[in-house]
């Protein structure tokens, strides 16, 4: 069963988020969680384009459903993502096929994962249809693991029409303390609850009668979600344009699995540092703990096609009175997952693993995010491996490609004799400063960068007193990455942060 309120306990209890975040969990012991702030090994989590995370905690594994961001006729399939620690993903192909659901063709969305009496089951919307006349809607499929394969379960959609004009796609099945599913569906800026019969295959009724009940929240797009704290109920919903940079979160509280909701705030949008048409959320509550997370998806800053979406994670917080302070996209990588998604290089050699991003020794070669912070504290650590040269961190960087100073913007490495060095490029190199720092047996280092306006400070080691300190306002925002120069390095627990 998905979990989504404090005090619940999953059907199989083991152990959780080994390596860094574990939480051991029974119906009479739970113990504390170390906290991630984010997805400290990077975001995107997965490799791939994919969207509309919906995820589960099931047996002592989370499990992550996304929809497959492709072109309609393309979105023919659902693959799932497991991970015990929240950090290594294991992908399981396929394991919705449209060709497995008679009535399904295209546009298989937003897939919506629960468990009960130990069958599987995943909500998810087909056809993307536009009319009562057309063949589609929501559908069902039920597996024996959490992994499938899934199979339909109705031979028909479950809700094929519109409803109080809620087109029926992004479905949310949410199973309340005292056993009633629910299903939050909506489309088309409006919103339906419907109740989930013991069957979890058919549709219940309210006590009026009704079967559909319109919950539509202030500017409610699409993307309903529905999850319970501290007697609580948390309706979240997306707004804006899907392919737009104004995609976003919102969310609403209520006493009443029902509502009304009224929107409280928006907790989650772009941030034009880090990533644009960030929405359609989900959340998970670390089982034993307060800790929480949300679930999403978001584009790169610089893909403009609409379809480029990826997953990412990133710590949620609540305040005293229960509600939820506004979500900041964290930008980190300790590369424990052994991979460097988010990263595309320029030149050199380059592979993740233990815990270090490696690069062989090369004249110039770069490795960068897709950030552009403009006033930032930029820290990672840095191990010049061997070579003459140095190795550090590249800033408010632009137009980068492969050759030495291939790249407009500020460079601050360091040598293995202890050669603190900081300049520009444009095609060529202008030296800015240079200072001196000891250096050990293994010449690791932890370096810092921050940059606010037209002063630039170097740290190195030392956290307190800047070894490089100068005025320069050439460039005022870019990308920020890695660089080797006549060296080999490795790098480590990179870590992004507006300045303040």
């Amino acid at each position: 069963m998905t979990v989504r309120s404090t005090g619940f306990v999953a059907k199989s209890l083991a152990t959780l988020l080994v390596g860094g975040l574990v939480a051991m969990f029974s119906p009479t012991t739970a113990v504390a969680a170390p906290e991630y702030s984010t997805s400290e090994a990077g975001n995107p989590f997965v490799d791939g384009w994919y969207a509309d995370p919906d995820i589960a905690v099931y047996d002592g594994k989370y499990w992550v459903y996304p929809t497959a961001s492709k072109a309609y006729a393309e979105q023919t399939y659902l693959d799932a993502f497991s991970s015990t620690d929240l950090v290594h993903w294991t992908k399981h192909s396929n394991i919705l096929k449209a060709a497995d659901v008679s009535w399904a063709k295209y546009a298989v969305w937003a897939p919506a994962p629960v468990e009960r009496g130990g069958k599987y089951y995943l909500y998810f919307a087909a056809n993307d249809i536009q009319n009562n006349s057309q063949l589609g809607g929501i559908g069902v499929a039920v597996a024996d693991r959490p992994e499938g394969p899934y199979k339909d379960a109705l031979g028909k959609p479950l809700i094929s029409q519109f409803h109080n004009g809620a087109q029926p796609i992004d479905q949310d099945v949410f199973i309340d303390d005292d056993g009633q599913a629910y299903m939050y569906y909506g489309g088309w800026h409006h919103s339906n609850v419907v109740k989930l019969n013991p069957d979890m295959t058919s549709l219940g009724t309210f006590d009026d009668g009704s079967t559909y009940k319109e919950i539509t929240p202030e500017n409610y797009t699409e993307g309903s979600y529905m999850f319970k704290r501290n007697g609580k109920y948390y309706f979240m919903w997306s707004e804006g344009g899907w392919t737009g940079p104004d995609y976003s979160v919102s969310y609403a509280m209520a006493d009443s699995p029902t509502g009304p909701f009224t929107k409280i705030d928006k907790v989650l949008a772009q941030d034009p540092a880090v990533a644009k048409g960030s929405g359609h959320n989900s959340v998970v509550n670390v089982p034993g703990t307060d800790t929480w997370y949300i679930v999403y998806h978001r584009r790169p800053l610089s893909e403009s096609d609409g379809n480029h979406r990826q997953l990412a994670y990133d710590r949620m917080y609540f305040n005293p009175d229960g509600t939820i302070r506004r979500i900041a996209m964290q930008v980190k990588d300790n590369f424990a997952d052994n991979n460097a998604l988010g990263w595309k290089t320029y030149g050199g050699t380059w592979s993740a693993g233990g815990g270090q991003y490696r690069v062989g020794r090369g004249l110039g070669g770069k490795a960068l995010l897709d950030t552009d912070f403009a006033d930032f504290t930029y820290d990672a650590d840095v191990t010049v491996t061997s070579g003459g040269g140095d190795a550090g961190l590249m800033f408010r960087v632009s137009s980068p490609a492969v050759g030495w100073d291939s790249y407009s913007g500020y460079y601050a490495g360091i040598s293995p004799s202890g050669k603190v060095v900081l300049g520009r490029a444009n095609g060529s190199w202008t030296e800015l400063a240079t200072a001196r720092t000891a250096v050990g047996s293994n010449s690791a280092h932890s370096m810092r960068v921050t940059a606010v306006g037209s002063s630039i400070k170097v740290f190195v080691d030392d956290m307190t007193t800047p070894k490089i300190s100068v005025s320069d306002g050439t460039y005022r925002s870019g990308a920020n990455g890695v660089r080797v120069f006549d060296t080999a390095a490795s790098f480590g627990n990179v870590a992004i942060a507006p300045a303040g």
